[in-house]
């Protein structure tokens, strides 16, 4: 495997025409909205909606293209179309913080209405030193109907001086919930280019060789490009799924290494947040006076039992759905070498997934019969709904090693 180089991450302040230029139609349509919100000479006023839905594939930058409109909506120097260098912008685009932008990225498997209460509330509020309040809710898509229903009137009617952005990682607007959608401006993300991902990554200190194949195996993820290319855990992640596709010809062997698989993944989704899960407890405690004595103790303690056992049942939802999206992401890299080895057994002159492994794809498409890999992506995707739907990770990959030998022809 080629490994990555883990460099130092410099972050080059970007003007907002600039972040979004790899896609036009998203550009200019956020900077007339913003234009509009600022009144620029000969802006369309209907141009600004106050209400919208960005919608696109994992990894295409929907937050970015919220976090943009907020920029150019909140910029000192350049209002309306964000300059990328002021104190608002720089806040903004680099570490999501202005004293009038929420952003709100809830982890859990569903969000239900008690998950909606902050952005009501937020949405309500007014601004305090910028033109406008912007509240971001990411992962929207995970919202339940009742959570739906709970923030309609709130997306209908927003304050004349809040604009609202859910982002929705789906390629079909149809899967977000019609009754919001009807009510907001949709704006369809589509994936970044490679050569846009690439010149990101140079840009944070990357070598052009380590950008470009984070850039190809991430399938132009720009979140995932960053972890690949300077988190070595990831790296190996991604080996141990795609070697995978070797081990399920050596008998009981493929059976251990996706044990293999699946321990490292259950670990790192674990401990990677540990800490941060630990402090998190910590101040809960601390806001309630855990420990303290005299007066009233007792029921401070009660209070903070009480507070703590609730963050620890949201900590309990945010690891499921880690690990979940972890498993997601191996399986995916495991389909990219089926989807090679099919591209090189049919002769297809396009660049590959895994150009690392292109070795290994070479063998499979050796051995491995047209129907036989097609079949190996089917068991992969099944293998994606059965976790889905709630079934065991070690079941649902011990049957996904069973099919795969079955449509590898292993003995």
């Amino acid at each position: 495997m080629t490994s990555y180089s883990t460099r130092l991450v410099r972050v080059n302040p970007q003007n907002v025409a600039a972040l979004l230029a790899d896609t036009p139609s998203v550009r200019d349509t956020i900077l007339r909205a913003a234009a509009a919100g600022c009144k620029l000479p000969g802006s369309d006023p209907r141009a600004l909606a106050h209400s919208w839905l960005f919608t696109g594939p994992p990894g295409a930058g929907r937050s970015t293209a919220a976090l943009a409109l907020a920029a150019a909506l909140m910029c000192t120097d350049q209002p309306g179309q964000g300059c990328g260098a002021c104190e608002s912008c720089r806040g903004i685009l680099q570490q999501r913080q202005h004293t009038d932008l929420v952003f709100i990225s809830p982890q859990e498997l569903s969000i239900g209405v008690a998950g909606v209460r902050e952005m009501i509330h937020q949405a309500a509020s007014l601004p305090t030193v910028a033109p406008y309040r912007v509240v971001i809710f990411d992962n929207a898509d995970r919202l339940t109907d009742e959570a739906a229903n709970a923030l309609l009137k709130t997306v209908e009617e927003p304050s004349s001086s809040t604009v609202l952005v859910l982002c929705a990682p789906t390629d079909a607007p149809e899967d977000f919930s019609q009754t919001l959608r009807s009510r907001c401006r949709h704006l369809y993300i589509p994936a970044p280019s490679v050569e846009r991902i690439v010149e990101i990554l140079q840009a944070e200190g990357h070598s052009p060789q380590d950008a470009r194949l984070a850039a190809v195996t991430s399938l132009r993820h720009v979140g995932r490009a960053r972890r690949l290319v300077s988190d070595p855990m990831a790296q190996r992640r991604r080996a141990a799924a795609i070697n995978l596709a070797e081990s399920v010809f050596h008998g009981s062997g493929g059976y251990a290494a996706a044990t293999g698989l699946l321990a490292a993944i259950t670990k790192e989704a674990k401990e990677a947040y540990q800490e941060a899960d630990a402090k998190e407890i910590a101040a809960v405690e601390l806001a309630y006076g855990a420990g303290a004595k005299g007066k009233g103790a007792a029921k401070a303690q009660r209070e903070a039992k009480s507070a703590v056992k609730r963050v620890e049942e949201l900590q309990k939802k945010r690891a499921t759905r880690r690990l979940r999206d972890l498993l997601d992401l191996a399986l995916v890299d495991l389909a990219g070498i089926y989807r090679d080895a099919l591209m090189v057994k049919v002769g297809a002159n396009v660049e590959m997934t895994h150009p690392d492994f292109a070795g290994l794809a070479q063998e499979l498409a050796a051995k491995v019969s047209e129907e036989g890999l097609v079949a190996a992506q089917d068991a992969i995707r099944t293998c994606r709904n059965h976790i889905a739907n709630n079934v065991g990770p070690a079941l649902a990959f011990d049957g996904l090693v069973g099919r795969l030998r079955q449509a590898c022809g292993a003995r």
